[in-house]
């Protein structure tokens, strides 16, 4: 069952994984976005022969114009061209792999062009969950998730009712610093920070794995994907990531996913469902696990989980404020500007200092994104 994709953010980790799996299935690529690696997107497009590539970058669409002269792909720059790329009339499926709130305006116009969204982009749900839920609603959109720990959750509920669901158990490999004080938490380094013992993901995504800041994210995406409240969503460590999450049903019997580490299966998943064919992933060897265990979380030693938990409690702008906040950290401390207990020191900051609307529209969301932004930059002076 081909599919024609839009892949947003096609050179990062999600978007390379993503045509592999395009290619192995034999779907086509009707268009790719990308931010900085023009290298990677030149070959790209040249490869899988979009319609369209863009890029928020003016100067580097400039760039990719010429690099691709002889060829039919049209270049397109600025937001305007990822809004483009996802409404794109040729494709029916859009992968949302941009990371951050920069996914969120091109996430509404896939899902205002009805196009099935197999989303990845976790910062659209954290920070505006209810306005793009609602909208999927309106316009009777599919979004399938391709989270390891939400896909997880969405083949664990296939044909399951709502009312049949007691509580979702997320999973965590509790990143490189699991175990570790506070003490010991003030002496690591990006270099530390960057090395997960389980998966291989971008930077950004990586810094959030370890702070747990991604953990309480992925609890504000359920809690808006599958219209659960947070009281009822839970997190598990779980060092062998091999339960990638499960879901309680109200006869106390619980269901689970595992799988290899491998985010091409919940990608192929999110491309193929309510199908599944033959994949490019490696199959679990039950025989060769190691042995299951799963274990609390530490919410007061990682106060990133613990802001994101309150975050989910209180709802309003308070999550967009908490993700742009930690947007603006994390930046810095792969720059080495700031030291790793700054981003939840920073993000709470931010949470203190900007106003919190409970009912809010897009524009205050954009608004909370820029002021928590703010916020960071002047506590940083």
């Amino acid at each position: 069952m081909g599919r024609t994709l839009s892949v947003l953010g096609s050179t990062g980790s999600i978007g390379r994984q993503t045509l592999e799996v395009a290619e192995a299935g034999g779907h086509k690529v009707a268009a790719l976005t990308f931010g900085r690696n023009i290298k990677l997107a030149e070959e790209q497009a040249r490869r899988f022969r979009p319609a369209l590539a863009a890029t928020p970058d003016e100067a580097m669409a400039a760039d990719l114009k010429i690099r691709l002269a002889d060829t039919d792909i049209r270049v397109l720059g600025g937001e305007e061209g990822l809004v483009e790329a996802a409404a794109l009339p040729e494709a029916d499926t859009v992968v949302g792999a941009i990371v951050g709130i920069a996914g969120l305006r091109p996430t509404l116009a896939a899902i205002d062009a009805g196009k099935r969204l197999a989303l990845a982009n976790k910062e659209t749900l954290v920070c505006a969950g209810e306005l793009v839920m609602a909208r999927a609603g309106e316009k009777g959109v599919d979004i399938v998730p391709v989270d390891s720990e939400h896909s997880a959750i969405f083949q664990c509920i296939q044909g399951a009712r709502k009312n049949e669901v007691k509580r979702l158990i997320i999973t965590a490999s509790g990143g490189p610093f699991y175990g570790k004080d506070h003490k010991a938490l003030s002496l690591v380094t990006k270099n530390d920070a960057l090395k997960h013992p389980t998966w291989s993901m971008g930077a950004k995504i990586t810094i959030d794995s370890a702070t747990l800041m991604n953990k309480g994210f992925e609890v504000i995406e359920a809690m808006r994907l599958y219209g659960i409240p947070a009281e009822r969503i839970d997190v598990a460590i779980h060092r062998e990531s091999v339960v990638h999450s499960l879901v309680e049903f109200v006869d106390g019997a619980i269901l689970a996913q595992l799988g290899s580490p491998d985010m091409r299966l919940p990608i192929q998943y999110a491309l193929t469902w309510p199908e599944r064919t033959e994949g490019v992933a490696a199959p679990l060897d039950l025989f060769s696990c190691p042995p299951i265990s799963f274990q609390r979380p530490d919410a007061e030693t990682f106060r990133c989980l613990g802001l994101a938990l309150e975050c989910a409690r209180i709802g309003g702008t308070t999550t967009a404020i908490l993700n742009g906040a930690n947007e603006e950290a994390v930046g810095l401390f792969l720059e080495d500007k700031i030291g790793f207990l700054d981003i939840p020191r920073l993000a709470e900051g931010a949470l203190e200092r900007v106003k919190t609307v409970l009912s809010p529209s897009l524009k205050d969301i954009f608004e909370a994104d820029r002021a928590a932004r703010q916020a960071v930059a002047d506590m940083t002076r």
